[in-house]
């Protein structure tokens, strides 16, 4: 199952392994359950502390590996193959469970332990998905610290018929006591706060009892991270608040255009921009949006504050805004009744759930016509619409969609409406730009590809943005609030690209450094005065 490679690799990972684990393999005759046989067996044979059983129940999942501690219920499963972006998890749950220490703050892991109420998670998930090894590995952490939480991770495309059943069309899909949770990634601070009731306020309080900072960094990708190293080796008292650490990143699945790096991908890259920003003394704050920034001039305490989301208010002498951008929607009738269940944004996630169906992609862009040729060796046939007279996509792209049997552009093509029948998408209506003639064609799944917006609504009013509400800066990624900088997405910088996203965040933190020297020296000579 394992190549050498591999094996070589988890091996020097199983070393870790604190404690003895057992492994439960439940299988039957099919191809997959001797194919997950073999992974166990694989996995067995490379360490001394971990056990290996074989099951023949037909009351569970088949085929699935349960993962727990040696004497102890097995409360970690997976059902189907945890290979492809799963693979980490699995790992990581060999680890966990055998008392390797996870990396997560002291106060989250604290919080799991303190859940009282019974937990039983499912998580369906597709192996090409790379939102979901998040959620399941989230899930199966609480699971090995916290006997009263279990989790079964669920790979949709083995267990069709609970998919269907269950009407699942996008995710991760998390149920918690047989009750659909939430879809899409959530971060292992949103899981326990759904959980624990009243942890929001707890932490709102928490984080406004933090020291002022020199310099606060709102939003974690690219452009945050470089700002915060880029202060941070200033010596000065740095922080970063986000929503999720890694942003639009998290989301890309191929990286080839990164100087110095042939290629990778978001979760790797966002990872290793996690783990150094970690490197130096920065106070990372995950799961927290901003709702407001203030200007020191009308703050009760004489500093710039961002207020957040739940409720609490963070200080700083100066603030750079790297917020990002989110997918553009189509504001039509249908698409916020059926997104999630039909609509997606996402064809890496989504894709495989919509085998031998047929699907539309909305956008001709480079992020269109990739996502097209994507589909188009999953499902039965993609038909692509695009607005304009053109694609706006490489050459390169165009052709391989040209070359594509089962795909289909249709160019002045308006969409109009999602089309639905109270539980899933089935169908869209479109407009002839040409004629004006309204047409409406059947699908399954709607994948919408049509650009970025910033997220920058919590600063209107008080921050100058373009009419595309980007904000404006100038050369030094100085904004119209004094002390208060931007980087990145979502900034008027003209070219949205990782690599020069980190470098405006680095001119931004050199920019609010200088701004932070010079402010100084001002109040230094007022005093003198």
């Amino acid at each position: 199952m394992l190549d050498a490679n591999i094996k070589a690799q988890l091996s020097n990972y199983l070393e870790k392994l604190v404690n003895p684990i057992e492994l439960k393999v439940n299988v039957d005759a099919t191809a997959k359950s001797q194919e997950l046989l073999s992974l166990a067996e694989d996995i067995a044979s490379l360490s001394e502390k971990i056990a290996f059983t074989q099951t023949h129940d037909t009351g569970l999942k088949v085929p699935s590996m349960s993962i727990g501690a040696k004497g102890e219920l097995a409360r970690v499963t997976f059902a189907g193959i945890p290979m492809g972006h799963e693979f980490t998890s699995l790992v990581l749950a060999l680890l966990q469970s055998g008392g390797h220490p996870a990396k997560e703050e002291q106060a989250i892991l604290e919080q799991i332990k303190a859940l009282e109420s019974e937990c039983v998670f499912e998580t369906y998930i597709s192996l090409s998905c790379q939102n979901c090894p998040e959620v399941v590995q989230a899930l199966n952490l609480m699971s090995v610290l916290n006997p009263n939480i279990q989790h079964t991770m669920i790979d949709g495309a083995l267990f069709q018929k609970e998919v269907e059943e269950r009407n699942i069309l996008a995710v991760p899909a998390v149920y918690l006591n047989g009750e659909l949770l939430g879809q899409g990634r959530m971060s292992l601070g949103d899981i326990v706060n759904k959980v624990d009731d009243g942890a929001s306020e707890k932490q709102a309080a928490s984080l406004s009892e933090k020291e002022a900072f020199d310099v606060l960094v709102v939003g974690g990708g690219p452009a945050g991270a470089a700002a915060a190293i880029y202060s941070a080796r200033k010596g000065i008292r740095t922080g970063v608040v986000a929503e999720r650490f890694g942003g639009q990143v998290s989301d890309t699945m191929g990286i080839e255009n990164f100087i110095s790096v042939k290629a990778t991908e978001g979760p790797k890259l966002v990872a290793n921009l996690e783990q150094h920003v970690l490197d130096y003394d920065v106070d990372l704050v995950k799961n927290q949006r901003a709702k407001k920034v203030i200007s020191a001039d009308q703050s009760a305490s004489g500093l710039i504050e961002v207020e957040l989301e739940s409720g609490a208010i963070l200080k700083s002498r100066s603030i750079i805004v790297a917020t990002g951008a989110r997918w553009r929607e189509m504001n039509v009738p249908g698409e916020q009744e059926y997104r999630g269940r039909g609509v997606a944004y996402c064809p890496h996630c989504d894709g495989p759930l919509f085998k031998g169906k047929r699907v539309s992609v909305i956008g001709g862009g480079n992020s269109g016509i990739e996502a097209a040729i994507d589909l188009a060796g999953i499902v039965e046939h993609v038909t692509v619409f695009e607005f304009a007279d053109t694609l706006r996509a490489d050459e390169v792209l165009i052709r391989k969609a040209n070359s594509l049997d089962n795909l289909t552009i249709i160019k002045n093509a308006m969409t109009t409406e999602v089309l639905g029948n109270g539980r899933k998408v089935t169908g869209m209506v479109y407009q002839d730009r040409l004629t004006g003639e309204n047409h409406s064609i059947e699908l399954a799944g709607i994948f919408v590809q049509i650009g970025l917006l910033p997220n920058t609504d919590f600063l209107k009013g008080d921050i100058e943005l373009s009419h595309h509400g980007e904000i404006e800066i100038d050369t030094r990624g100085a904004t119209s609030m004094e002390g208060v900088f931007a980087a990145g997405d979502a900034t008027t910088v003209p070219f949205k690209q990782i690599i020069i996203a980190m470098g405006a965040g680095a001119t931004a933190s050199l920019g609010a450094f200088d701004y932070l020297i010079r402010t100084s020296v001002s109040n230094k000579a007022a005093e003198v005065a």
